[in-house]
């Protein structure tokens, strides 16, 4: 890599950008840099990792921005061959929120950075503000990785990230897109996609996530299972993509009926077999008051 010492460069220039530095010559020094420019003239950078843009909280920023302006000068880079464009490194969210507010002009700060230089301001300013989910900062990882050759060891001193947290980080990309969808959404958090990693079936697993509040935890005690049972966590043999479905859907009603983890076993025009696990003697106990009251039940 061209900069031997990536961290310390990114680290010093962002601070002073995002006002984390306590040094009033530096701030000084910034305040000088900045500028205010017409809303239309910027415009998002596709190498973003931050996808995601919740509608809620751009109408709480705006709401902010009406009342108090932006405080936070956004980060451009020019556009080349152009004199009324600029490109915007960090600070989408408030550009974003600024247009609903009404505003017609926004302050700036414009730094020379390449893509390379681009992408990592816009990861570790996210990461700072705890502003990036789990998945788009998976994104921002592959992106380095992809187009700009960076290993993870990399990825970790550039983004003062410990290693392992950045190979966990780009093994959420190995999750079923519905599973992705639930984590951008806010309804699993970053330590149940990891979790989720190890079990059999993560998009079914997710779904009792969200309908039971299963916590981390039981999702590390259900891949513990199959861990020890690899037989049982195989998908049934000779079942079509149509019948895979369903019988997901079967048993996802099934575990929110009961309240237990349910797996069903079909095996055709041979029949098949039905398991709920449980692990304790009250839910033992909870099960057959439970399966005795819908056998009670008037037809």
């Amino acid at each position: 890599m061209a900069d031997e010492n990536p961290k310390m460069r990114l680290g010093r220039g962002l601070a002073a950008l995002l006002g984390d530095v306590g040094n009033e010559t530096t701030a000084e020094a910034r305040h000088r840099s900045q500028r205010r420019v017409p809303i239309e003239f910027l415009r998002p950078n596709p190498l973003n990792p931050r996808q995601s843009f919740p509608e809620a909280e751009l109408e709480e920023l705006a709401a902010s921005i009406r009342e108090r302006d932006i405080i936070q000068p956004i980060v451009v880079r020019g556009v080349a061959g152009t004199v009324d464009a600029f490109e915007i490194i960090a600070g989408e969210r408030r550009w974003r929120a600024a247009q609903r507010a009404g505003l017609h002009d926004v302050p700036v700060v414009i730094v020379e950075a390449d893509d390379r230089q681009a992408l990592e301001f816009a990861i570790i300013e996210n990461i700072q503000r705890a502003d990036l989910n789990p998945m788009d900062e998976a994104r921002g990882y592959e992106n380095l990785i992809a187009q700009f050759g960076y290993s993870q060891s990399d990825l970790a001193k550039v983004m003062g990230k410990s290693r392992s947290h950045v190979a966990n980080t780009l093994r959420l990309a190995r999750l079923p897109d519905r599973v992705k969808e639930m984590v951008v959404g806010g309804d699993l958090s970053a330590g149940h996609a990891r979790a989720l990693l190890a079990v059999s079936d993560p998009e079914l697993i997710a779904r009792r996530i969200v309908a039971q509040g299963l916590t981390v935890r039981d999702i590390e005690r259900i891949a513990q299972r199959e861990a020890e049972s690899p037989e049982e966590a195989k998908p049934p043999k000779h079942k079509s993509a149509e019948r895979d479905a369903d019988t997901a859907a079967l048993e996802a009603r099934l575990s929110d009926i009961l309240g237990l983890e349910v797996s069903i076993d079909h095996r055709g025009d041979k029949g098949g077999a039905v398991r709920i696990r449980y692990r304790t003697l009250e839910q033992l106990e909870a099960l057959s008051h439970r399966l005795a009251s819908i056998a009670s039940a008037p037809a």
